[in-house]
């Protein structure tokens, strides 16, 4: 379907400044109240405001290939559809999950036809780009190269992990936030007092608790808001003076929950376990906390929480409280006996206890070892350290001494250690295991220093 109509138009295409929408009346009140010039463009500031790259190339009308990328609902469908009013020339919409290789060759033929016939140039919008595989993103790098078709692409994925390394150096990338409160609540107070498109004509009196729910519970999502507020309206009845009056409690009833904006795929998703994670690592169990529900209310499965709290046990506590994993494991078990909600509690027990736990990041020899032997291959194992059995049988058909007999069996030692050499020549002791400073480590750093200063 046409991202800009409320039709099927099959090849989806129209001039750009054509805003022939015959189905508009009964779209929703978010599709309605699309701009439809710039100026009339709410949020996204750091991107259009005057000045600003995006602004000039759109009001100069000398823009090249664009990816718009953010949250869901964050405005990039509508920043492209102002840009098409904005821009002289032909306007094609292509959709990745719906469209593929034999629709842009459509497009691509028309597009060569009329720039040949009377030199219009070609604007294609390309949404949820980051669904085309790399042969169809690939697919368009020529057309892009060659002025062809100026590519105007939207995803909701982070695009340098989604699109393909040449269609990103031929495009310049822009950034787009969730709307901030104050814009939303700007939107609302316009969409209730326009008569054309919006809630003019049902004399709607919105108020200021009211509008600052729909503008707080949306979270940034202005097509939530302003939805939610058509159907206050819509199932309100007029007073006695003739108006609607949209309070707090029918607002509430009207967007009862407050939208999370992440998915598990998006970028969101690991922003907020990156977030739980450093809040943890920084022993601030409020934050820790914090990012725990927001991740909880989004959605987010337990069991990922859990696994990275287990990693965290051992990365970021490990030797300074060995107790730690031991607990994630046990809490991770309750969970799965006990299920939501009640096992909210076992999560909030871990949260708690390694944001508040010791820290230590001492388990991260493991990286040094490899480092090493990645680098510089694992060495020889000396020779009294190799398996006895091989070596038994090595003295016996080459008559020599088993070196296996110079080994030192530690248990037979004072304190069960003695003085013996574990690795290779070519590595020094102390390469690897750096102690950590606190106080259940400083046990064993004490036995540590206590046998380095005996050898």
């Amino acid at each position: 379907m046409n991202l800009f109509s409320n039709e099927p138009d099959t090849p989806k295409t129209r001039k750009a400044g054509d805003n022939n929408s015959p189905g508009l009346a009964q779209a929703p009140l978010a599709t309605r109240m699309r701009p439809q010039a710039l100026d009339e463009y709410a949020g996204q500031q750091h991107l259009i405001s005057e000045g600003k790259l995006l602004n000039r190339m759109i009001k100069t009308g000398n823009i090249g290939s664009v990816i718009l990328y953010g949250p869901p609902s964050s405005g990039k469908t509508t920043l492209a559809h102002v840009i098409s009013m904005e821009i002289d020339g032909r306007f094609v919409t292509l959709n990745a999950v719906l469209d593929g290789i034999k629709e842009l060759r459509s497009v691509v033929d028309e597009a060569r036809t009329r720039q040949r016939m009377n030199q219009t140039r070609t604007l294609l919008f390309v949404d949820e780009i980051h669904r085309w595989n790399k042969a169809q993103q690939d697919a368009l790098l020529p057309h892009i190269e060659s002025g062809l078709l100026t590519l105007i692409g939207a995803t909701t994925e982070n695009p340098y992990y989604s699109l393909v390394g040449p269609l990103l150096s031929r495009c310049q990338l822009f950034e787009l936030h969730p709307f901030d409160e104050t814009d939303i609540a700007r939107l609302l107070e316009r969409a209730i007092q326009n008569h054309e498109k919006g809630l003019g004509r049902f004399s709607v009196m919105l108020d200021d608790d009211a509008r600052d729910h729909f503008a707080s519970y949306a979270a940034g999502d202005i097509r939530n808001a302003l939805n939610a507020l058509e159907m206050a309206v819509i199932t309100t009845q007029a007073g006695a003076n003739g108006k609607r009056h949209i309070t707090l409690e029918v607002a509430r009833e009207s967007i009862q929950k407050r939208n999370i904006r992440f998915s598990k795929q998006g970028d969101e998703h690991y922003h907020y376990a990156s977030a739980f994670i450093k809040s943890l690592r920084g022993s601030d169990a409020d934050g820790a906390m914090h990012w725990m529900a927001a991740l909880l209310e989004g959605g987010e499965d337990p069991n990922f929480i859990f696994r990275r709290m287990l990693i965290f046990a051992s990365e970021d506590i490990g030797m300074a409280e060995p107790k730690a994993l031991e607990l994630v494991n046990a809490a991770h078990a309750s969970f799965e006996k006990c299920g939501m909600p009640e096992a909210l509690y076992f999560l909030s027990h871990a949260c708690l206890y390694l944001a508040l736990c010791p820290k230590s990041n001492s388990a991260g020899a493991i990286f040094e070892a490899l480092n090493h032997i990645k680098k510089h291959g694992p060495g020889q194992v000396p020779e009294h350290l190799k398996d006895k059995t091989a070596n038994r049988l090595k003295a016996k058909y080459e008559h020599t001494a088993n070196a296996s007999d110079s080994y030192l069996y530690p248990h037979n030692y004072k304190n069960n250690w003695v003085k013996q050499q574990y690795l290779p020549d070519s590595v020094a002791k102390g390469s690897y295991y750096k102690p950590g400073n606190n106080t259940v480590e400083n046990r064993f750093n004490e036995r540590l220093k206590q046998i380095r200063n005996e050898e």
